[in-house]
């Protein structure tokens, strides 16, 4: 009996230089699955982004088995959908939809992609005091992934101190009180220099926005330091950390291993998540050296 094809997309903007399609593809090649990959990039079309609820009906009108959704739609989409996860539904955004059964029902992978990656490259990190960078999409996942993995207490920095407040007060409803703060950037030093570790979940590092998300001065080797900006793998802040001894964590392995994740939902199939890391390192190196 002939294997089933696949037809999965990713929704959101500015996606064209994506490694998802790639990642989906050739793990689907492997296991002798045939799996189409299609960016729909709203940029592209010209449409807002409060138009995910046409794409996605229009996309399961044509047969597609599931979607990525990335910015800036993974909290929009959430009204479009039938059913959520309990991980997407505590986190209140949607990075995957499977359609089974005429129904969309919505998950996040971002949150067990970055634990499986923190686990799998930092297992030994002390978690009792982390300061987190970022309080957008990514922040929330990756806090999330934190206090599951039982981080102690996480003090989130934002540039827009209500955006850090709202997450912090999120994390400690569903984690319970005390586990997580927010503190304004002027603050960062002082924290810093009890911290066990820190992550990095802001735009600032990546190819077109260089430089590093806070005064390189402010780190030093008794912080483990996480990034989920992948594209460079070695980032600014990663070269810094790694000059001065930091233990340290690129965003490679969250962004594969929430692919696998997604693949596993979509196809059905096991994934082999260390296929799909050397797939996106192999993928992000070769765009590294192309930019």
């Amino acid at each position: 009996m002939p294997h089933r094809s696949y037809l999965v997309g990713l929704i959101g903007s500015g996606i064209g230089p994506s490694l998802s399609p790639a990642l989906h593809e050739r793990e689907a090649g492997r296991q002798g699955l045939r799996l189409v990959y299609r960016p729909i990039d709203i940029d592209t079309l010209g449409v807002p982004p409060e138009a995910v609820g046409d794409l996605l009906r229009a996309a399961r009108d044509l047969g597609f088995d599931g979607l990525n959704i990335t910015h800036p739609c993974k909290q929009l989409v959430i009204e479009h959908l039938d059913a959520l996860a309990p991980q997407a539904e505590a986190l209140g955004a949607v990075n995957t939809v499977v359609f089974e059964d005429g129904r969309a029902v919505g998950h996040n992978t971002d949150v067990t992609g970055f634990a499986a990656s923190f686990a799998r490259g930092l297992p030994d990190a002390p978690l009792e005091r982390v300061v987190q960078l970022g309080a957008g999409g990514a922040g929330a996942a990756v806090a999330h992934a934190l206090l599951t993995l039982g981080a102690g207490r996480i003090t989130v920095v934002d540039a827009l101190p209500e955006r850090a407040a709202a997450l912090a007060g999120s994390l400690n409803r569903a984690f319970g009180d005390r586990r997580a703060a927010a503190a304004p950037p002027d603050r960062q030093a002082g924290l810093l220099a009890h911290a066990d570790g820190i992550v990095h979940a802001t735009p600032t590092g990546m190819a077109a926005h260089p430089g590093l998300p806070l005064p390189a001065e402010l780190l030093h080797r008794g912080l483990w330091v996480a990034e989920v900006v992948y594209r460079p793998l070695v980032t600014e802040l990663l070269r810094t950390a790694r000059t001065l001894g930091c233990a340290t964590l690129d965003g490679g392995g969250m962004a594969a291993f929430q692919a696998a994740d997604a693949f596993r939902l979509f196809t059905g199939r096991e994934p082999d998540a260390a296929r799909m890391l050397a797939d996106l390192t192999e993928l992000a190196g070769a765009v590294g050296a192309s930019n």
